[in-house]
């Protein structure tokens, strides 16, 4: 399709899997993330030579207004803007710093506005445009023991409701899918086998979900009629 597709956090897990769809797609590719750059390296050369795509890697801070704003100066043009990068942190709320918080919160939430900002004129310009933002189900129900994750994934929900209101009336499609509990390393760093076994115990289709599960949804997202918009689309195998 050759459209223009950035995507933040895309080194590992979701955000790879996102890349790698777009890429079947035969979409150009603007990749970032803020420590594996040399892995986002190698997976940009692959998709390259497998799909023969143009991919551009940057490592960028997405939380970091300035880091976003330099990036941006390296991109003149984007049809889609896919809003992945993200971190947890587990435990009591009482027990987290505020430099836990303050980082949690410029990931997860800042980044969002620090793209957007950036890539809104370019597709106001264009008249067109796509905006998909990852969530996740904690930021409708809320985790015990994940209170700023919980809010910071609010937080996302609602920023995606009101932007795709303020920018309907130019054309300009604004989604969140949200996520339950996917088969991340992310995950798999925060809970123990025996954490994600009882947690898949609970989902009525008995299992996690698969990180090229939420890619293919994502790319659907991006193809979906343009009158839906605002739409926080939940995929969690049924579970909350």
């Amino acid at each position: 399709m050759n459209r223009k597709v950035l995507i933040t956090g895309a080194s590992r897990g979701i955000g790879r899997e996102i890349a790698v769809s777009f890429a079947g797609k035969k979409d150009e590719l603007f990749l970032t993330c803020i420590n594996n750059i040399d892995e986002l390296t190698r997976l940009g050369k692959e998709l390259e030579q497998e799909h023969g795509i143009s991919c551009h890697v940057y490592k960028c801070d997405v939380g970091d207004y300035g880091e976003v704003k330099e990036l941006f100066r390296q991109i003149e043009d984007i049809d889609i803007l896919v809003n992945n990068a993200g971190i947890a942190w587990l435990g009591l709320m009482t027990d987290m710093e505020e430099k836990d918080w303050r980082r949690l919160m410029s990931t997860n939430l800042d980044s969002l506005f620090n793209t957007s900002k950036h890539a809104v004129p370019i597709m106001v310009r264009k008249h067109s445009g796509r905006i998909i933002n990852i969530s996740s189900v904690w930021g409708n129900a809320g985790a015990s023991c994940e209170v700023a994750y919980s809010a910071s994934k609010g937080g996302v929900n609602s920023f995606t409701r009101a932007l795709a209101k303020e920018l309907a009336p130019s054309n300009i499609q604004v989604n969140a899918v949200c996520c339950g509990v996917i088969d991340t390393d992310m995950n798999r760093k925060h809970l123990t086998g025996e954490e994600l076994d009882e947690l898949a115990d609970e989902i009525p289709m008995g299992r996690m979900g698969d990180a090229k599960e939420v890619a293919n949804l994502v790319t659907m997202v991006a193809e979906a009629p343009l009158y839906m918009t605002g739409q926080i689309i939940t995929i969690d195998g049924g579970w909350i």
